[in-house]
């Protein structure tokens, strides 16, 4: 899997960006946001990446902080919201006005997003609230924490994210990413 991505920009438009690295060219789907936030083409950059696999295609997704990937890599595991969804959100609103919509059950707010119903908003708010919570109380600050670094880690090895999130479900809280592993992989081990 590719993970991050350094080379030099050569192109950027609305719908994403096109990095050179090692005389390849990696075209890459980012929020708004973040394509905004790079350099000049002709430039060196460098985005944290995830690479989402599919029989009929290959895409790669870039952002500018672990963070952001990090909540992006949450939102997809969430039923029903795919990458252009998740992105949208992304686009839509910083990962910390996020986290306190879903802690605050602000519906209307996320329904706000382009593309993402109430419905959707609700499913979104009912999946991530715990977690959110959790988090916050151990002093995660925002939606990336070591629970989704392992979950991460897991879809890395070849698990589905919502595998690996039902695996997570029951872990202590404040544990290391390398201890969240290791509680996941012995569920997945049992079922």
């Amino acid at each position: 899997m590719i993970a991050t991505l350094r080379g030099v920009l050569v192109d950027k438009s609305a719908e994403g960006a096109v990095i050179e690295a090692g005389g390849v060219g990696y075209a890459l789907m980012m929020p708004t946001p973040d394509l905004a936030s790079l350099p000049a083409v002709g430039k060196e950059v460098g985005v944290f990446t995830y690479m989402q696999v599919k029989d009929d295609a290959m895409k790669l997704y870039g952002f500018e902080s672990r963070a952001k990937k990090g909540v992006f890599v949450n939102l997809i595991g969430v039923n029903n919201i795919g990458p252009k969804a998740a992105l949208a959100i992304l686009s839509h609103m910083p990962p910390e006005e996020l986290e306190q919509a879903i802690i605050n059950e602000d519906i209307a707010l996320i329904s706000q997003t382009p593309g993402i119903g109430k419905k959707t908003a609700q499913r979104l708010v009912l999946e991530l609230k715990e977690s959110v919570k959790r988090n916050a109380v151990v002093g995660a600050g925002s939606l990336s924490t070591p629970v989704l670094e392992a979950r991460e880690a897991l879809v890395n090895l070849g698990y589905a994210v919502d595998e690996a999130a039902r695996a997570l479900m029951d872990s202590e809280p404040g544990q290391t990413v390398d201890q969240y592993i290791k509680h996941a992989l012995k569920r997945l081990a049992t079922l």
